[in-house]
């Protein structure tokens, strides 16, 4: 089978598309045919060396994945040949970016069936960062107010949704760019973080502040003033210490995704229902996967790009 994979980290030049063996799966495992997997600026991090996650190399990236059931391995019940399902693989495991891929049987979940498969890799592991800031980490319930500082990414526009749909106040920040998006996501009030000052753009104080940006850390610890006593301060980037403030009870929380079955079972009832929106805005091939891989590296890759295992397979679907 075609995959990429990097046989040592560094620069996206360490990508190769190779022909290796198709995998066999064993016992609680499913081999899935591939329809697509989908980027992550993590994939970035796990290939130059710099994220902490102990792959065995080499690695194939693609820890998002669509496809259908293949084969499946010894005491795998719940799952046909021929189902079509998504999965946030493990991590450190061999991912989507290549024809076949073998998951762990509990990883896989029955795919929306109202958009097209391909696409539905994008959702796994962006989704569900957005419903684990939100509600695991940030206790969030109907009535409350949250403020999400960098709301125009994929994350962002998630966590939008599911907080609206929860009957949740949503103040988020947007550049001019993304602001319409991220009013049609339902946010209550935007903010330009371009022009405004956040100190003095909000008004009043919030239950809960989800970081999903870059920030200065000294500006993030700024920001801290924004949420209330007892409130507290989410954020999904890492690298960034996340503020609180003991003084006031206010907590600090870091969002490191996790698989949850149950729900990305949930995440796709939404999307099916309409409540969710898969938001794709590229489709590659598998061959373009080291291209795509240098405009992450550039920080040039704006929205969700999945990359198709089959090479004719890039025509524009719907929405």
């Amino acid at each position: 089978m075609r995959a990429v994979r990097f046989h040592e980290v560094g620069g996206p030049e360490v990508l190769r598309i190779e022909e290796i063996d198709r995998p066999t799966p064993g016992a609680g495992q499913v081999l899935v045919r591939v329809a697509a997997s989908a980027y992550n600026a993590a994939d970035n991090g796990m290939r130059g060396g710099f994220l902490p996650i102990p792959v065995v190399l080499p690695h194939i990236p693609g820890y998002d994945v669509s496809g259908t059931v293949e084969e499946l391995g010894a005491d795998v019940t719940d799952l046909r040949v021929g189902d079509a399902v998504i999965a946030f693989l493990p991590m450190e495991r061999d991912g989507g970016a290549a024809e076949f891929v073998v998951a762990p049987a509990e990883s896989l979940v029955a795919a929306p069936s109202s958009i097209r498969l391909a696409d539905a890799a994008a959702l796994p592991s962006v989704a569900l960062t957005a419903w684990q800031a939100v509600f695991d980490e940030g206790r969030l319930t109907a009535g409350q107010r949250l403020l999400i500082v960098g709301a125009g990414g994929v994350v962002g526009k998630y966590a939008v949704r599911l907080a609206k749909r929860a009957g949740i106040e949503v103040v988020a920040t947007a550049s001019p760019r993304s602001a319409e998006a991220v009013r049609a996501a339902g946010a209550d009030v935007v903010v330009d973080h371009t022009t405004d000052d956040l100190l003095t753009a909000v008004d009043g104080q919030v239950d809960v502040l989800l970081n999903l940006a870059p920030l200065d850390p000294e500006r993030f610890a700024d920001l801290v003033a924004l949420v209330r006593d007892g409130g507290t301060v989410v954020s999904t980037t890492a690298f960034i210490a996340t503020p609180g403030d003991d003084d006031r009870d206010v907590r600090a929380a870091t969002v490191f995704v996790q698989p949850n079955r149950g729900r990305l079972v949930e995440l796709v009832r939404l999307v099916d229902a309409g409540e969710l929106h898969v938001e794709v805005t590229r489709r590659i091939p598998l061959a373009d996967l080291p291209a795509l891989h240098a405009e992450g590296a550039a920080g040039r890759i704006v929205g969700k790009v999945v990359v198709l295992a089959e090479p004719d397979a890039t025509a524009a679907p719907s929405a």
